[in-house]
């Protein structure tokens, strides 16, 4: 049975292919990304420099390019500033955010060929996160400890350099009252590509 309905669903997709035509460029690519992150504004009064890692699917075909879509996947440690902790009740206090980012990258004409190619990246989109902020307080303030739980929307915009298969990214984030810059080195690598 098992045999029968997997040569059926092999010769459907095969059937229903839509093989590309020449001049045809298609691609899915993954990227993995790590950098510090630098909290600003209101965010940085409690919050000191933290470290992230992304995840990131996109994809283009020659309709697009130099245009590819995307979605990021990030996960960010924020931990607290000792000088916060001298001024106030807390004893330790700490965020983690996981976030879900799509967005639209645009690759700008190389700034060198010959050698190595070099080409500058800019890039935006929106910003889904859920924050869980650790609240940690002295043993003498007689105050519960909790976690608190918080979902965000806002908006992202970066600029960059690429070699293609290797990215560096600086992006700025804005979520109400959690901003923060982020810094990253990408690896890509290709998933899917037609020619």
């Amino acid at each position: 049975m098992n045999k029968h309905l997997f040569t059926f669903l092999l010769f459907v997709s095969i059937i229903s292919a839509q093989f590309p035509q020449f001049g045809e460029a298609r691609g899915l690519f993954m990227s993995f990304g790590v950098g510090p992150r630098i909290p600003v504004g209101d965010f940085s009064e409690n919050q000191n420099i933290g470290v992230g890692f992304n995840l990131t699917f996109s994809y283009t075909d020659n309709n697009y390019l130099p245009v590819f879509l995307y979605v990021s996947s990030e996960f960010q440690h924020f931990p607290g500033r000792q000088d916060f902790y001298k001024k106030s009740d807390y004893s330790s206090f700490s965020s983690n955010s996981l976030s879900i980012s799509p967005g639209i990258r645009f690759y700008l004409p190389p700034l060198i060929e010959n050698v190595v190619l070099l080409m500058p990246v800019i890039e935006g989109g929106l910003t889904f996160a859920l924050f869980e902020k650790y609240h940690q307080f002295k043993l003498d303030r007689n105050k519960r400890n909790f976690v608190e739980e918080v979902t965000k929307t806002g908006f992202h915009g970066g600029i960059g350099v690429s070699m293609f298969l290797m990215d560096v990214m600086m992006n700025y984030h804005y979520l109400h009252n959690n901003q923060y810059v982020s810094f990253d080195l990408k690896i890509r690598i290709p998933i899917y590509v037609i020619f």
